[in-house]
This record gives structure tokens, C-alpha cells and sequence, in this order.
């Protein structure tokens, strides 16, 4: 059985996605680089891993009972970022909730999925990119000074967790586990 591709995310409601989309597509017509255009604006919990189809639903059920204990936050984005030299991305302001909650979800996977050392992710530093991978490190250079300096400012609630699955070429959401409401 072929095993699916999968990661853990925040995703921003959908006025977000589409000013983080117009970033990217901006990418992608400015510096040739349009690999981030496949998956939706989102933060890393859990990088991508594999898992056969029929445990599919435990990973599920696990994440939605670990969603049900957890709180809502806020998250900012303030200006831009990279990491010299291939990505460039949106800062996230107030790191330590989605730290907290990374960690707590990383001790669930271990636990409750069967996640093995070698799987889990270790440390985040949250960020949501634009440009990645086929940012070449001349791209990255031109593009750089155009963003470093540039503004950006955006505020979402986080009130859940989205498992995402790969399709063969691109992220789709598959589902969102709701944090509790109280």
C-alpha cells in the first residue's frame, strides 16, 4: 500500500491566504520562483512525513482529541524575513504559543501515532514563506533588498490545526482540527 504524504500546520483565514498568495505568485513572476505557490499560506508544526492510507484515521482521531485540548491564539505577521540564502518569508510576532503548541503536538505524536525520533520535528522558528527551493541564491540577492525593508502587517485568530496532504504535485488541506471554543 502506497503511503500519503502529509504535514501539520496553522493556516490563516482566507483573506490572509490571498494576500500570502499574491506574494508568492509575485515571486514567481519577479524571481522565477513559484515552489511555495504549491501549498497554502501556513506555519510549520510538523514537517512532512509518510503514513500507509488505512492509519489514516488514527492520525485523525489522535489529532482531533489533541485539538480539543487546546486553546485559541493569535498569531502576527510583521515584515519579512529569509534564511541567506534561499527563503524568504513573513515574520511571525510572539513566537511562543505556536512554540507550545509544536511541542505539545510533538509529544502526542510520539506517543499516540507511533512517530519515531527521526520523524518528529525538533525545533521550529515559525515563520510562513514565500520563496523557497527554486529561489536561486542570485534571485535571492535581487529580491532581498526589495522585501527586507518592505511592510507587511496582518493579525488571525488560530482557533485549530490543519493536517495537509499531498496530491502528487501540490498541499491540499485534508482537515482542520478545531481547538476548544472555551
Amino acid at each position: 500500500m502506497k503511503s500519503g504524504l502529509y504535514f501539520i500546520a496553522l493556516v490563516p483565514n482566507r483573506e490572509i491566504r490571498d494576500q500570502v498568495k499574491k506574494l508568492k505568485e509575485a515571486f514567481r513572476t519577479d524571481y522565477g520562483a513559484g515552489h511555495a505557490l504549491k501549498s497554502p499560506a501556513h506555519i510549520t508544526l510538523q514537517m512532512p512525513f509518510k503514513r500507509v492510507p488505512a492509519l489514516e484515521n488514527d492520525l485523525c482521531e489522535s489529532l482531533e482529541q489533541f485539538a480539543g485540548n487546546q486553546k485559541g491564539f493569535s498569531v502576527g505577521l510583521k515584515g519579512f524575513g529569509c534564511f541567506e540564502p534561499r527563503v524568504i518569508y513573513l515574520k511571525v510576532i510572539g513566537h511562543e504559543p505556536i512554540q507550545k503548541l509544536q511541542e505539545d503536538l510533538k509529544a502526542m505524536l510520539a506517543e499516540k501515532t507511533g512517530f519515531t525520533p527521526d520523524e518528529l520535528t525538533t525545533k521550529i522558528h515559525p515563520h510562513m514563506t514565500l520563496a523557497t527551493r527554486d529561489l536561486s541564491e542570485e534571485a535571492f540577492y535581487k529580491a532581498w533588498p526589495a522585501y527586507e525593508h518592505r511592510k507587511f502587517e496582518a493579525t488571525f485568530p488560530v482557533s485549530g490545526i490543519f493536517l495537509l496532504k499531498h496530491n502528487g504535485k501540490s498541499w491540499d488541506i485534508f482537515r482542520e482540527f478545531s481547538f476548544n471554543p472555551s
